[in-house]
């Protein structure tokens, strides 16, 4: 099965969101459309991110390697050992490698390399559930694509490509789950989560915190992509109203991109033209 698409309609967050709640397996390709095609790869399996590179001749984790010299002169490995094993715990058992520098090699090569793919203003992509996992980029880590989405958003400077996807400034936020998350959120991101009641919208909770609105929003589309809370339109009074409800002047925020989300925290339009590709593209 092959999803294409591009990052201006479907955003890299939006994406990796249905492919983890969805625990795809396969291989996701952006072909970035600045004037310099580049290509990028990033690997799931059951939703989770195993490897990522921007070459595609398998000899990425080999180079990361290198580079740090923690193996002199590489083993022979036979086909049949890395058809059961990823290349980084070979490495460990046979003592080639540590377990912190594996968890040092996973963060270098996914954790950088995309979250480095949050500022990408556009790029074609395509999702193939057939593509087979290479060993040799294995490290033998994941991690879930909601965490890989939190580092990258969180380190975003530019929001030009996400201004469009960006939460009503008069929404209010809900949990989706209860209890508390078991993501690693920063100190920003639980303060806005313990507005998501439904009745506080993103303005009010700026002024609470004594934070922009615009750093607001950006903290609330990461709580929805992730699939921790969901965005609410909400009905707010002029501030010359009185208290009589028949002065009400009432603001049509309920007509806001609010609407255009669906209970999952994906956009309308992201669903739709996704199962116009599935229905047509397989």
């Amino acid at each position: 099965m092959l999803i294409t698409g591009q990052l201006s309609e479907f955003s890299l967050p939006e994406l990796f969101q249905f492919l983890e709640q969805g625990q795809k397996t396969g291989l996701l390709t952006l072909n970035s459309l600045q004037k310099e095609t580049k290509q990028h790869y990033i690997w799931f399996r059951q939703g989770r991110i195993v490897a990522a590179s921007d070459r595609h001749d398998e000899t990425g984790l080999l180079a990361l390697i290198q580079k740090r010299g923690w193996i002199n002169s590489f083993p022979s490995i036979s086909s049949e050992q890395l058809k059961t094993t990823p290349l980084g715990l070979y490495f460990k058992a046979n003592n080639f490698l540590q377990a912190d520098q594996l968890k040092l090699l996973f963060y270098t090569q996914v954790m950088q390399q995309v979250c480095a793919l949050f500022k990408l203003p556009d790029a074609e992509f395509t999702f193939d559930s057939n593509a087979v996992i290479p060993s040799l980029e294995l490290t033998g880590l994941s991690s879930l694509g909601a965490e890989v989405t939190l580092a990258g958003l969180r380190a975003l400077q530019d929001w030009s490509a996400l201004q469009n996807k960006l939460p009503e400034i008069h929404s209010a936020l809900t949990s989706r789950s209860e209890g508390k998350p078991t993501l690693h959120l920063n100190q920003a991101e639980w303060n806005v989560w313990e507005y998501t009641d439904g009745h506080v919208s993103l303005k009010a909770i700026a002024e609470q915190l004594q934070i922009s609105i615009e750093k607001i929003q950006q903290i609330a589309f990461r709580l929805i992509v992730v699939d921790l809370v969901e965005e609410l339109p909400m009905m707010v009074m002029s501030s010359n109203s009185n208290s009589s409800f028949n002065s009400l002047d009432l603001d049509p925020i309920e007509e806001t991109q609010t609407t255009n989300r669906t209970n999952s925290g994906l956009s309308t339009a992201f669903l739709e033209n996704l199962m116009s590709f599935l229905q047509g593209k397989t």
